[in-house]
């Protein structure tokens, strides 16, 4: 039996989906389209789209909504839906996908070439197109960071009441306990998670950006987030929110060994896709130079692609290791990791 495609927590009813056409003007005939369902919600997609438009003249018609949401559509209109690709983001949300058989494996010269085979499924069934990187942050003037050099050391009693984290609800945080499943075992990863927990200076709470506010107004020492969190911070137009990512610093975990966590946003052909080959052609258009510089644009991420410019923000960091595995393996260990998470009563 295939495990469950929905997250723990996720009975209540979902809610009504943003639905948006995108019409692009184009100069192919009038069935000569694709149909995008997409979790992601930067103003740069649109860019995306116009763009492939413009190569290819095919149209793109998108439906948007959170990934929980397109998946329930995706499962409930089964082989008759119209839906020609999927995009959402986090390897545990596409592997979810993959196990709801959704998705369709695809063969691509040019995503294999491109896409590095740690970032998309072994199989085909889908590819990463971005880099998201889960950092450790620290209050600059109350932690010494010298302290903390691994996300092992997390779970460390000296840290006991000084680590802000969001709900293990979280697909990041069911992401990055699921990584340390696929390196140190289950057992392993459920003490890392019991000691995580028992250094909780509050309950779990917000989202990532709460995180960091958190650790930058003394709630706690330390916060776990995604990079671009942090960045978006950085460039607010709010200088108390720029202020606060100035008191916060950023650690690299576990350059010493294998490299700090990544995950992908991602995408793949959906099953019964009616235009396969235009799906399968903008999967394509997403691994070209001129996407891959906009998904950096649009939301701070890493490129999949290497030498693509970098946020000016992010390109400061210069570069560090990041883990090889295969970011399938996060999805594979999702179901252990949401288990270990209920034992040790990470909320």
């Amino acid at each position: 039996m295939k495990p469950s495609p929905h997250r723990r927590g996720s009975r209540r009813p979902l809610p009504v989906l943003l639905i948006a056409i995108l019409v692009a003007a184009c100069s192919g005939p009038s069935g000569d389209e694709l149909f995008v369902y997409s979790a992601r919600h930067y103003d740069t997609d649109t860019q995306l789209f116009d763009d492939f438009t413009a190569q290819t003249g095919i149209r793109v018609r998108l439906l948007q909504g959170n990934s929980d949401e397109l998946l329930e559509r995706l499962n409930r209109e089964g082989v008759a839906s119209p839906a020609d690709v999927l995009i959402t983001v986090d390897a545990g949300r596409l592997w979810r996908a993959e196990q709801a058989g959704v998705l369709q494996p695809v063969e691509s010269e040019v995503l294999a070439e491109r896409v590095p085979a740690h970032l998309r499924h072994p199989n085909g069934y889908w590819f990463g197109f971005s880099q998201r990187l889960r950092l450790i942050y620290y209050n600059r003037d109350a932690f010494d960071p010298g302290q903390v050099t691994t996300y092992e050391d997390l779970a460390d009693p000296s840290l006991d009441g000084r680590i802000c984290v969001r709900s293990s609800n979280n697909i990041y945080n069911q992401s990055l306990l699921a990584s340390m499943v696929s390196h140190h075992g289950a057992a392993a990863a459920t003490e890392w998670a019991r000691g995580l927990v028992a250094n909780l200076a509050r309950a779990p709470q917000g989202g990532d950006t709460d995180q960091i506010l958190g650790v930058a107004a003394g709630e706690c020492e330390l916060g776990v987030a995604n990079h671009y969190y942090y960045v978006r911070l950085l460039n607010s137009e709010d200088p108390d929110r720029r202020a606060a990512a100035e008191r916060v610093g950023i650690i690299f975990p576990n350059q010493d060994d294998r490299g700090l966590h990544v995950n992908v946003g991602g995408a793949g052909v959906v099953r019964g896709a009616p235009n396969r080959e235009h799906a399968v052609r903008f999967l394509e258009y997403l691994a070209s130079d001129e996407a891959q510089a906009l998904f950096a644009e649009g939301n701070h991420e890493y490129p999949v692609v290497p030498g693509i410019a970098l946020d000016p923000a992010i390109e400061a960091w210069g570069d560090f290791r990041r883990d090889q595995v295969n970011v399938a393996e996060l999805g594979r260990h999702n179901p252990e990791a949401v288990r270990i998470a209920d034992r040790v009563g990470w909320r």
